[in-house]
């Protein structure tokens, strides 16, 4: 590296200093609107726990005729997953017997007779991970991974195959 006095330095020019603007964390520019997340065991988050309440019968009811409408609304079993809605995908996935993680609602879980698996949606792939914990006698977590450009029949035998 040649030595420091070898470069040349320019000096910028700065409006004098009195003619900047002065910081103030209550200037429009800098205050930025912080909303702390709910703390679900206040008392005063009693009406933020309606959100989290179960569904009633005639809410589920509501939710299994929407889905029956994304059921029908799914592509051909022959086109690439990638083809298919969101809404579509997790139709077709508790269709399977699937059900939707609480804490992640892009991993999903099935507990079939002989495996357990977990699935996740990722931004490119789709992985499924057959969980040594659950039913049959795998002796570590198989995980695969499939490209959202294989078509569902393909995935599907694929995932329902087990491990």
């Amino acid at each position: 590296m040649p030595p420091l006095s070898a470069f040349k330095f320019s000096i910028l020019s700065h409006p004098p200093l009195s003619s900047r603007r002065s910081f103030s964390p209550t200037s429009p520019s800098i205050l930025r609107e912080f909303r702390p997340r709910p703390d679900l065991s206040s008392p005063l988050s009693i009406s933020r726990r309606a959100l989290f309440r179960r569904k009633s019968s005639e809410e589920e009811a509501d939710v299994a005729e929407a889905e029956d409408e994304w059921l029908q609304k799914l592509p051909e079993k022959k086109k690439a997953l990638y083809s298919h809605s969101l809404p579509c995908v997790e139709a077709w996935l508790r269709s399977l017997g699937f059900y939707q993680s609480r804490d992640d609602r892009a991993v999903w879980y099935v507990e079939k007779p002989d495996w357990h698996a977990q699935l996740s949606l990722d931004v490119t792939d789709l992985y499924i991970r057959y969980l040594k914990s659950g039913a049959g006698n795998l002796e570590k977590d198989i995980e695969r991974r499939f490209s959202y450009a294989l078509s569902r029949e393909d995935i599907e035998n694929a995932i329902l195959g087990g491990p």
